[in-house]
C-alpha cells in the first residue's frame, strides 16, 4: 500500500505512470467513455483547511470513477475536538477505501498515514501540495513543453517546496525567486539538491524567469498567514509577475497559478488573463490527475 504525501517516496517512473494513467482517463472522459475504475469505492475527505478546487475535484472525481465521497470538515469529526489523530485514522480507514486529508501541519498527515489501513492522499499541507504539481505537469505537457525550465516567483511555501522535489525527481531545471526570509523549506531544498544540480535559489525574479518555459507564482498571503498580510505585501514588493517580467521567459512560455489569485499583487491582470495563461486548464486538470492518482494508488 502506498500513500501520496509528498514526492519523497516517488520515483520519476511512478510520476510518469500516474500522468499516463491520468491522460488516459481524461481522454476517456472527454470521449464520453465511462469506466467505473473505482466501482462502489468510498473516498473519505477530511478538510481542516477550506477549499474550492480540492473539494470539487476530489468529490467529482470519485463519483466519475464509480465511487462516492464523504466530506468531513474539522467541525464534523472528533479529530477537531481533541481526539488523537491515530484514533481517527484507525476508525475512518476501517470504513472507507481511500482518504484525502487537507490540513495545516504536515506532521498531522504523516501520523494519519502511519495509522491508516487505506491509502492517504495529501490534498494540501503547509509544507507540500503535491496533487497541484501533478496537475501543473499535466498542463505543461498539454502545452507542448516536454523538458521545461521552470521559474517560481514569490513565497517559498508549499508550492515552492513541492516544485523543488518534483523538479529534482524529474531532472528539470528550476529557479525560485523569493525575498530574503521567505525561502523554501531548508530540509526539502537540501534533499532536492542531493538529487539534482539544476536547482537555483535567488532574490531576483528577473534572474530566474530569464529563458523559463513555465512561470509560476502563488498568493503572498496563504491561509494561516492573514495576520502578516500588510508586512508580506510590503516584503514582496517587486515580485509581481507582470508583463515586463513575464516577457523575459522563453518564446513559448506559459503562466501557471494554483488559484485563488489576487490580481495586482502576485500577478497582473494582463498576465493571468492573457493568451499564455493556462490557469483554468490547470485547475480543470486537478480533476483528471487526481482520478489517475486514486486509481493508481488502489492498484498498487
Amino acid at each position: 500500500m502506498k500513500h501520496f504525501l509528498s514526492f519523497d517516496e516517488f520515483s520519476k517512473e511512478d510520476i510518469l505512470e500516474i500522468i499516463e494513467l491520468s491522460k488516459q482517463i481524461k481522454r476517456e472522459y472527454l470521449e464520453g467513455v465511462k469506466i467505473p475504475y473505482l466501482d462502489k469505492k468510498i473516498l473519505g475527505m477530511i478538510f481542516e483547511k477550506s477549499s474550492t478546487r480540492t473539494r470539487v475535484s476530489f468529490e467529482s472525481g470519485i463519483f466519475q470513477l464509480g465511487g462516492d465521497g464523504i466530506f468531513l470538515s474539522s467541525r464534523d469529526i472528533q479529530m477537531g475536538r481533541g481526539e488523537p489523530i491515530s484514533d481517527t485514522a484507525k476508525v475512518i480507514s476501517s470504513m472507507v477505501d481511500l482518504i484525502m486529508v487537507r490540513t495545516f501541519e504536515h506532521e498531522k498527515i504523516e501520523e494519519f498515514a502511519r495509522n491508516s489501513k487505506t491509502p492517504v492522499i495529501n490534498g494540501l499541507t503547509d509544507l507540500c501540495h503535491p496533487v497541484q504539481i501533478l496537475a501543473d505537469y499535466m498542463t505543461i505537457l498539454e502545452s507542448g513543453i516536454e523538458n521545461p525550465k521552470i521559474a517560481y516567483v514569490g513565497d517559498g511555501n508549499n508550492m515552492a517546496n513541492s516544485l523543488l522535489l518534483f523538479s529534482a525527481k524529474m531532472g528539470f531545471e528550476i529557479g525560485i525567486a523569493t525575498p530574503k526570509g521567505y525561502e523554501p523549506d531548508a530540509e526539502i531544498l537540501s534533499k532536492s539538491r542531493e538529487i539534482s544540480e539544476k536547482i537555483y535559489i535567488s532574490n531576483s525574479p528577473d534572474e530566474v524567469v530569464s529563458g523559463a518555459d513555465v512561470i509560476i507564482t502563488d498568493t503572498w498571503v496563504s491561509m494561516g498567514d492573514e495576520a502578516e498580510k500588510e508586512k508580506r505585501i510590503s516584503d514582496f514588493n517587486g515580485y509581481i509577475v507582470d508583463e515586463k517580467l513575464f516577457s523575459k521567459g522563453s518564446e513559448n512560455r506559459i503562466f501557471l497559478h494554483c488559484l485563488p489569485a489576487y490580481r495586482g499583487y502576485e500577478v497582473s491582470e494582463a498576465v493571468i488573463d492573457g493568451s499564455r495563461s493556462k490557469v483554468f486548464k490547470e485547475a480543470e486538470n486537478r480533476l483528471h490527475v487526481q482520478k489517475g492518482l486514486m486509481v493508481w494508488l488502489m492498484t498498487k
